[in-house]
């Protein structure tokens, strides 16, 4: 504890300068550091987790800063008070802080309370921006440089260190001759003399100002992030609770139509994103029609997210509906390119529409951009000739042709979205699907294929985009 004004003890000594320089090239080692990962940080200020991970770099670096300063001055010993002219023609300028050294930023005080002498080191006058030329400020001016807000806050802490010797440690924010607003942490205790009674209080003022500001833009960008991750999970579980609403149920193996002969087995599953917790525009559907036939669907509408999904919802909708009415694919396909092209938002999307019709096992069908349905019989596979169709949404008034295919009992027919097999392009993709042929052809319903091909892609780790697949099996 330094002692009262009014003793004269020796010089303070810094510690030997070799272990504290150790700790000071020590200290830079990790400053370089961290300002390669600060460099590292891309510059995205659309992302909340990136403007949070720069900001912790930054608080780290001011926080390092510091301590380096501190080094310093612990090294090289308190920096003298600036001489004072004998004669000036204009009263002396405080000088300006110097940001990078903890020298301007770090300064000492005491007070005596017998003699209401007042003694301060040149740091502080630096970080009040005080000319050193002007005496000292007592205890009973200090508060004329805090802020308003601030003065009940020192004046409480003085009070208790003067009256219950209570260590002083607090901050408060301070008004500087040119108007800046520095906010200083203040550490101090009082001094007692022989007889135990308080003589003086002595403190270390330091200034905290960049660093406070660091601190206040961490936290702000972790409040971002905060309300980020919040925004994207609400919308997750909404697309969720979206996807399962619209989309037929994945358990069970429904058939297709219920009665009659020619009958479908049906079964499908969606494989989410391994990368992403957004949910895609990827669907399928099977819908029995009036007329008994069947509908079966795949497609994928670009982009993630509510909003895609809703779009999803909407286009599956006039799917059904158009359907339901009897419209061919190929018309199908038109109508709903129409609709893509008007809305607000507008989008891209690929798809396949299918009409069976059981009595004669035919297949229409018609594409939009999108992977055409693979058929497998007697133990091989191979890809549909794909009739024209451009991806939804691409051009206005687009014309879909239609194809047509004669299926026979035991005919396996597959649809899927693009990338059901992660990190291949469409046709490699097309080929690894062919090789399940003979586990095709071992399988008893067409749960069993769809079980064989998640189990063959759907554990991908590196799958960066969710996908569909729908396996019909004519009975």
């Amino acid at each position: 504890m330094p002692s009262h004004l009014s003793a004269d003890p020796p010089a303070a000594q810094p510690p030997g300068r070799g272990s504290v320089d150790a700790l000071i090239s020590q200290t830079r080692r990790l400053k370089g550091d961290v300002v390669a990962v600060r460099r590292d940080a891309h510059g995205d200020d659309s992302d909340p987790q990136e403007r949070w991970q720069r900001a912790l770099c930054d608080l780290a670096l001011h926080q390092l800063n510091d301590v380096d300063a501190h080094l310093a001055q612990l090294r090289d010993g308190p920096e003298p008070l600036d001489p004072v002219p004998e004669t000036a023609s204009a009263p002396a300028v405080p000088t300006a802080p110097r940001r990078g050294s903890l020298l301007s930023r770090v300064g000492s005080a005491e007070w005596n309370l017998l003699t209401d002498e007042a003694s301060w080191s040149g740091e502080l006058y630096q970080i009040l921006g005080r000319d050193p030329a002007a005496p000292p400020l007592t205890l009973d001016e200090l508060p004329s440089l805090v802020l308003d807000e601030d003065r009940a806050k020192l004046t409480a802490m003085v009070t208790d260190c003067l009256v219950d010797a209570k260590p002083i440690d607090g901050e408060f924010r301070v008004v500087r001759p040119d108007g800046e607003v520095r906010t200083v942490h203040m550490m101090g205790e009082p001094v007692l003399d022989a007889d135990g009674s308080t003589a003086s209080m002595w403190a270390v003022l330091r200034d905290v100002s960049e660093l406070r500001r660091s601190q206040r833009a961490v936290s702000e960008t972790r409040d971002s992030l905060r309300r980020h991750q919040h925004r994207a999970q609400t919308e997750h579980r909404l697309a969720v609770e979206l996807q399962e609403a619209v989309l037929p149920p994945r358990s069970g193996s429904p058939r297709l139509p219920q009665q009659g002969p020619g009958t479908l087995d049906l079964a499908a599953h969606y494989l989410p994103s391994s990368r992403s917790a957004r949910i895609g525009g990827d669907w399928y559907d099977a819908l029995e029609l009036p007329d008994g036939q069947t509908l079966l669907s795949v497609g994928d509408l670009t982009g993630h997210g509510v909003t895609v999904t809703s779009g999803m919802a909407m286009l599956l909708g006039a799917l059904r509906g158009m359907a339901m009415a009897g419209t061919e694919p190929g018309r199908l396909l038109s109508l709903l390119n129409q609709l893509l092209d008007a809305t607000v938002q507008p989008a891209l999307g690929s798809a396949v529409c299918c009409r069976y019709r059981p009595e004669s096992r035919t297949l229409t069908w018609a594409q939009a951009g999108h992977p055409a349905p693979l058929l497998f019989r007697d133990g091989t596979g191979c890809g549909l000739r794909a009739p024209d169709g451009v991806l939804l949404g691409a051009t206005s008034r687009a014309s879909y042709e239609q194809a047509e295919l004669a299926l026979e009992a035991g005919d396996l027919l597959l649809l899927h979205t693009d990338r059901l097999v992660p990190g291949t392009g469409r046709d490699e993709a097309v080929q690894r699907l062919l090789g399940l042929a003979p586990r095709f052809a071992g399988a008893r319903t067409a749960q069993d294929c769809v079980r064989t091909v998640v189990a063959e892609f759907g554990g991908e780790a590196e799958r960066e985009d969710d996908a569909c697949v729908l396996v019909a099996r004519v009975v």
